[in-house]
């Protein structure tokens, strides 16, 4: 019986898709474990590249059903105690996820755990944070700005803050290992968020019960970042102002309100 299951959400990332599969099958982890790709109705051939990995589960949609809720057919494809979900635009270094799975072990007060997110070239991603709320999100943009734009002071921040293991709000839905007994006392993802803020959505669910979310750098995994948002931009920037709206509205309603006038105004009012 497979004590883990990676779940892969795909959406048009056919290229990406067969790195990160080849990535699992050249380094497995160490124990005993499914992989299952949930297919978001893709036309670039993802589906069938990746069934021509043997012992990946393919769960092909008829339509794009969103990042929350492709995760949660995953989880529900199997019974394991554990749960990784990956994005399909990951490589993973050998040893990676039984380091991740390791320190998730060893905290049992945690649900979670992300590792540390580096780009292709090694750069560290800001791929944690407190929950957002207004103060929260404006601090983290202005920082990650800051940070993409080489300013010495915000490129020293995130290296130190992405070397110490810590308890944090929430991890990137990028790679996040979650106990299932967690996942499902919570009703797994909420599937409001078509993408984005799922994973700080999830993770403050998790919270709520009492449990903590841990980032740990003792693994480290590669994220190419961005690549199903590149193949319809459009469709992306509109799913991130729904989400984004949903997220207010269920955490901060009176600040909803204020988002809701804000976007008016500049005419990006997301459409139900």
């Amino acid at each position: 019986m497979s004590r883990m299951a990676i779940v892969i959400v795909s959406f048009n990332t056919r290229a990406d898709l067969v790195a990160c599969l080849q990535s699992l099958k050249g380094a497995p982890p160490a124990i005993p474990h499914d992989v299952i790709v949930v297919d978001n109705a893709s036309v670039d051939g993802s589906v069938d590249a990746a069934r021509r990995f043997s012992g990946v589960e393919v769960v092909a949609l008829d339509r794009n059903v969103g990042f929350a809720a492709a995760n949660n057919a995953g989880i529900r494809r199997s019974t394991a105690d554990l749960i990784l979900l990956l994005n399909s635009d990951t490589i993973v270094p050998a040893g990676a996820i039984d380091r991740l799975l390791d320190r998730l072990d060893a905290t049992p007060s945690a649900a979670a755990a992300g590792p540390r997110l580096v780009d292709a070239s090694g750069r560290e991603e800001i791929s944690f944070g407190r929950m957002i709320t207004p103060f929260n999100e404006l601090r983290q943009k202005v920082i990650g700005r800051l940070y993409e734009r080489g300013w010495a002071p915000a490129d020293r921040w995130v290296q130190r803050a992405t070397r110490r293991e810590q308890f944090v709000d929430w991890v990137s839905g990028a790679c996040l290992l979650v106990r299932r007994a967690d996942a499902e006392a919570i009703g797994l993802l909420d599937e409001r968020f078509f993408l984005y803020t799922e994973d700080v959505d999830f993770c403050a669910s998790l919270r709520a019960r009492g449990r903590s979310i841990l980032f740990t750098p003792a693994a480290e995994i590669t994220h190419v970042r961005g690549r199903s948002r590149a193949s319809a931009p459009v469709a992306a920037n509109a799913a991130y102002r729904r989400s984004h709206m949903a997220f207010y509205e269920k955490h901060h309603p009176r600040w909803a309100r204020i988002l809701r006038t804000y976007l008016r105004v500049k005419a990006q009012e997301p459409r139900a």
